[in-house]
């Protein structure tokens, strides 16, 4: 790895820290594993550390570090689990969510633009991980085939908490949605037994979710 990069990392999670966005290990450890430099465009690469979102095409963004360092530590991950993530990108946030889960668990992805599913498949296996699957599709409908999962995020902003992904949900299990048009509110859904529990995390930023369920 370039010296320069590595520091940059190292100061990255430093900061992140320091900020209350990164309070768990696991994250921590996730975050010194995944190089993000292997998920950008070759013209972003010194920008890799950097704590802004960057474009990866297709009027697509990979989110700034700190909101997958939020989403992570909000899905509270576990061991083993399987998770579905809507709206790939470039395969960072699930890259993340891989390394902490573990090689027994399992992300499955779904993107809805071909060539950024073919970009973050091809990143996942640089990077050598193998418990990530990208699948091209309506992320905004889910993917039924791999249901239940224990956790589900989603990358984009959406309308509201699509309904078919609450049914795709564990029970517990819990999901988190930008819902708003661009600038929106972070949302969190938790199923516990005949309970649906609904909490604002804050405000954030995402393109919209386009698909049946979305925009």
């Amino acid at each position: 790895m370039d010296v320069n990069i590595n520091l940059n990392k190292q100061k990255l999670i430093v900061k992140l820290k320091n900020e209350g966005y990164i309070k768990s290990n696991n994250i921590e450890l996730a975050f010194k594993k995944i190089p993000r430099e292997n998920f950008i465009r070759k013209k972003d690469h010194f920008s890799a550390y950097d704590d802004n979102p960057l474009s990866i095409g297709f009027g697509q963004t990979i989110s700034a570090p700190h909101m997958v360092a939020i989403i992570c530590e909000e899905l509270n991950l576990k061991k083993d689990q399987k998770i579905l993530e809507i709206g790939s990108g470039s395969g960072y946030h699930a890259a993340i969510v891989s390394n902490i889960i573990g090689k027994k668990g399992k992300v499955i992805s779904i993107e809805r633009i071909p060539a950024l599913a073919d970009f973050a498949k091809n990143n996942i296996e640089k990077t050598g991980i193998v418990n990530v699957e990208i699948i091209k599709g309506d992320g905004s409908v889910g993917f039924i085939k791999e249901a239940p999962y224990d956790r589900i995020y989603i990358t984009c902003a959406a309308p509201n908490i699509p309904k078919n992904l609450i049914k795709q949900l564990k029970n517990p299990g819990k999901i988190i949605v930008p819902v708003g048009k661009i600038f929106c509110i972070l949302k969190s859904l938790e199923k516990i037994k005949d309970k649906e529990i609904i909490n604002n995390l804050g405000n954030c930023a995402f393109v919209p979710m386009i698909g049946k369920d979305g925009y």
